[in-house]
């Protein structure tokens, strides 16, 4: 680990600590101004959709003007949308609210980058430590999002528009860790150099498609459950403090493995490791669905949050293996869009179940991607060991 990289890490655990406020409180707004109750979660939805939108220009401006300058831009753009979004809560404007977060989005799109920047700021033999340990970032996220939203939710009388302001001050905060970064130079554009593979065929390949699946997919199932957690556990009577907790939990699972999960991918190698994430996810899920007591919700969500830290981090381990440098750009680009697609419908698909079938319901539907997850991989292991053995 160098300085370059442990403030990468607290520049993770800062746009985390966005993520979970976000995911925290966005569906209980949502749902005291929604015109109907299955819109509840569109604040959340819009969140992810603006990453989806925003991954293309994210893409060329980190090509032309590098990693910092489009990191600096992203979080400018975080300041100016929390205020919007404050500025929606204490008017009881719904619309503008989902506007805001689309508009945050591209905060978003350029935060999922921050794990690829790890790669870059550290020497090849030690890449996937150094995505694990930026990962690991998070846990500044677990430990400040749920509290940053517990302590500001009355600030204000209007509930958690305090927390939007709040968000607006971490993003402040975070360019100024930012100032102190410095990642490698922007390669000179050289007419007629190779620009590598077209994205289609890059898009092809294997391993591509597992790494993007597994991302993808992970985040889908994680995102499925956690956004609808507050909802949940608010119709079973649960106070916000306790969602509060179960989210910091699951946020702490999401991210205190990034200390070791290198060291086990180094070991056992990505597909084992993606592997045990999937097993994790059918645990948590089994959980959930056995009944929901404050220690159930906790468990199921501690579990989901280390299974999609193993799927995340190997999925990402796992990509570095189907570009080339003159490549990353647009190959990153395309893994980000899936993982913002996937993340934009269950962010949906999260508040119009939960409100309309039920936490039960929520649950088994999961289990659909968690399968397609885990036959991504047993299909990659099968072509590998052809490979293998027809050499």
């Amino acid at each position: 680990m160098n300085k370059n990289l442990w403030l990468l890490a607290t520049a993770q655990g800062l746009f985390l600590t966005n993520n979970v406020v976000f995911i925290a409180i966005n569906g209980l707004v949502g749902l005291s101004l929604a015109p109907l109750g299955w819109m509840a979660t569109l604040p959340v939805m819009g969140y992810v959709v603006g990453g989806a939108l925003s991954t293309p220009l994210v893409a060329r401006t980190q090509s032309a003007l590098g990693r910092k300058a489009s990191f600096q831009i992203g979080l400018l753009v975080a300041f100016v949308s929390a205020l919007l979004c404050f500025w929606a809560a204490f008017t009881s404007n719904f619309w503008m609210l989902v506007a805001a977060t689309v508009i945050a989005g591209y905060y978003s799109a350029n935060g999922q980058l921050y794990r690829f920047a790890a790669a870059e700021l550290s020497v090849p033999a030690f890449r996937e430590k150094a995505v694990s340990l930026v990962l690991a970032g998070g846990l500044v996220g677990a430990v400040l999002g749920p509290n940053l939203a517990s302590r500001t939710r009355t600030l204000f009388e209007v509930p958690f528009a305090g927390a939007y302001l709040a968000l607006a001050v971490v993003a402040l905060v975070s360019m100024g860790v930012m100032v102190f970064m410095r990642f490698p130079p922007v390669p000179p554009k050289v007419p007629g150099a190779d620009a590598g593979r077209p994205l289609s065929q890059i898009m092809k390949q294997p391993v591509f498609i597992v790494a993007t699946a597994g991302a993808a997919l992970g985040y889908g199932v994680m995102n499925l459950l956690m956004a609808a957690t507050p909802l949940a556990m608010q119709v079973c009577g649960f106070p916000f403090e306790d969602a509060a907790l179960v989210l910091e939990w699951h946020v702490i699972g999401m991210f205190a493995p990034g200390f070791f999960t290198g060291h086990l991918i180094k070991r056992f190698g990505t597909l084992t490791i993606m592997g045990v994430g999937v097993v994790l996810n059918i645990a948590c899920i089994a959980i959930a669905l056995s009944g929901v007591e404050l220690h159930q919700f906790l468990i199921a969500l501690f579990l989901l949050g280390v299974g999609w830290n193993f799927l995340f981090t190997g999925s990402t381990t796992l990509s570095l293996q189907a570009y080339r440098p003159e490549e990353k750009d647009r190959a990153q680009a395309a893994i980000n869009f899936f993982v913002f697609a996937t993340m934009a419908l269950t962010s949906f698909a999260s508040g119009a179940l939960v409100t309309t079938q039920g936490w039960q319901w929520l649950n088994v539907g999961s289990l659909v991607p968690v399968a397609l997850t885990g036959a991504a991989l047993v299909w990659l292991a099968w072509l590998r060991r052809q490979a293998h053995n027809g050499a």
